[in-house]
């Protein structure tokens, strides 16, 4: 979706910090951070409130008025996260989540969409840059939505594992656009396509995580986020024990799920452009 594609770093974990006691349901309330979540419809919160910031390299362009008109960037914010630990972390602990301490929101005049970043001096604090030529090249009656959309996108790499950095990206993008989905926010060109393979990323490899929850479990991407934490990537051995076959038969029978004119193959399977392995759409 992106027109060029930008360098950043995936999410990287690393080991949490001495937590704070927090409540699973009111992140300013006492409660053991490794408490079990209990409530079957709860997600825990971080051992920690994740400092927000805001960033605006220029008050002037059209991109940054859209923002600061359409959105309360605190809320909007805080919004993505809830949506994101309500996708990936209901019933887990909180010692199951990234350690991320801080999430900066940076507006600034860029190629592309948008990209997600540790700093280099502790990837636990990050940095989504959005550009706001994008936005100003959004149709006006869709900004909001597709606004709110990037930053949910772009707040899952904020939060998700990846195996030390060895898992697909297309994996780590589809899961984004999974949540994305979730959170009933998708654009209205996306449509469910099989003409690639499982791993082209993106919608394509989200649609194919919505078929996976649907036939395996509503828990099913909350698994494959919680298998790439704290080891390497091993396909075989990871598809197997999350769904019990291969990746590829499952792609198979995502395929033949859909109908015949819902696969579009009148053009080649290429990765979204201008999105790297921490990018949103």
């Amino acid at each position: 979706m992106s027109p060029t594609s930008l360098p950043s770093s995936p999410p990287q974990p690393s080991a949490l910090p001495p937590s704070n006691p927090v409540s699973s349901s009111d992140p300013s309330s006492s409660g053991s951070s490794r408490t079990a979540i209990s409530n079957p419809h709860s997600y825990p919160q971080p051992p920690y409130k994740p400092l927000l910031r805001l960033e605006i390299r220029d008050l002037s362009s059209s991109g940054t008025h859209a923002f600061l008109r359409l959105l309360h960037a605190s809320d909007t914010l805080s919004y993505a996260i809830d949506t994101v630990l309500r996708s990936l972390y209901t019933n887990l602990s909180p010692h199951c989540m990234t350690p991320t301490r801080s999430v900066t929101l940076i507006l600034r005049s860029m190629p592309g969409v948008a990209y997600t970043t540790g700093k280099d001096i502790d990837s636990d604090h990050k940095e989504i840059h959005f550009s706001t030529d994008y936005i100003n090249a959004v149709p006006e009656a869709r900004q909001k939505e597709e606004m709110k959309g990037v930053l949910v996108h772009e707040m899952v790499h904020c939060w998700q594992w990846n195996a030390q950095g060895t898992a697909p990206g297309g994996l780590i993008e589809g899961i984004a656009d999974w949540v994305r989905l979730k959170a009933g926010l998708g654009p209205p060109h996306w449509k469910r396509r099989a003409d690639c393979d499982w791993d082209a990323g993106y919608e394509r490899t989200g649609y194919f995580l919505e078929f996976l929850e649907k036939e395996h479990g509503s828990d099913v991407v909350r698994r494959i986020n919680e298998g790439l934490r704290d080891c390497k990537y091993q396909e075989k051995e990871f598809w197997a024990k999350c769904c019990g076959r291969s990746v590829y038969k499952l792609w198979e029978e995502y395929r033949a799920s859909l109908k015949e004119g819902e696969i579009e193959m009148e053009s080649p399977c290429e990765e979204a452009s201008g999105e790297s392995s921490a990018n949103a759409k």
